[in-house]
């Protein structure tokens, strides 16, 4: 079984490490082995600890974990080369990774917290030798999709990456409006559940626009209560969403 090196041990290696961990060996670095044991009984899977200050990286794959702020301090702080390194870090570019932790290769991947049950879209791009490695090993966490530029991966990170939350908003002030017509909150949230659920596999084959006439006749319910989305400029908050977050990646 090959090893797989997680540089980080917040909410999103946990999430990867979940999706890896009946595939791969799992090996976690980080600054605490408090935080390490946490990480390793939240996983549910036995895994090789290690402290940050002094790990050699010689050879490994490595999948990075650490914010974008710490790149540099990180770098600082590991000894060795790395075959691989595979970067989940917005907005963090492959010449910065290069120039401060000089891996042979560097692919940046874009997952999202869909990891953990095996659902996300990620999005991936960076050394074209490493495409079919990391299509493979992404791909036991969800869907994967190799992009041409990191710009558009910087794009995919602000719909796919950030996209969770987004949809959770609209998640919650859904079943936020049954509740407020006097839908019992617990009915609600399995209302909204289901709803989703469903949308996920038809979305997969039909254009949103297709969708959405299919279901709005005129003069009906759907029809209303679009029409009230449409005031609320949801169509236009959406889109504004993805421009900033896409701004805030470049930021980084």
């Amino acid at each position: 079984m090959k090893t797989i090196t997680f540089i980080g041990n917040g909410n999103m290696a946990l999430s990867i490490a979940k999706g890896l961990k009946n595939s791969y060996k799992i090996e976690v670095v980080g600054r605490s082995f408090e935080q390490l044991n946490k990480f390793e009984n939240e996983l549910g899977a036995r895994v090789e600890k290690a402290l940050l200050d002094g790990f050699n990286i010689e050879g490994k794959a490595v999948i990075l974990c650490v914010k974008p702020a710490n790149v540099e301090d990180v770098a600082a702080k590991i000894k060795g080369r790395a075959g691989v390194i595979y970067s989940v870090l917005a907005g963090t570019a492959v010449q910065k990774l290069k120039q401060y932790l000089n891996p042979h290769a560097v692919v940046r991947c874009m997952p999202n917290l869909a990891a953990s049950v095996g659902r996300s879209m990620t999005t991936l791009t960076g050394d074209e030798a490493f495409k079919s490695e990391a299509e493979e090993l992404l791909g036991t966490i969800g869907t994967t999709l190799w992009l041409s530029s990191e710009k558009e991966l910087d794009i995919a990170t602000a719909l796919a990456g950030s996209g969770p939350a987004y949809l959770a908003l609209i998640a919650e002030a859904l079943a936020d409006g049954a509740v407020k017509q006097g839908m019992k909150r617990a009915d609600a949230m399995a209302t909204m559940r289901g709803l989703f659920g469903g949308f996920g596999e038809l979305i997969q084959d039909i254009h949103p626009a297709l969708l959405k006439d299919a279901v709005m006749s005129p003069g009906g319910t759907t029809a209303a209560g679009y029409g009230a989305l449409e005031n609320g400029s949801v169509r236009a908050s959406c889109i504004n969403a993805i421009e900033k977050a896409y701004k805030r990646a470049t930021e980084l």
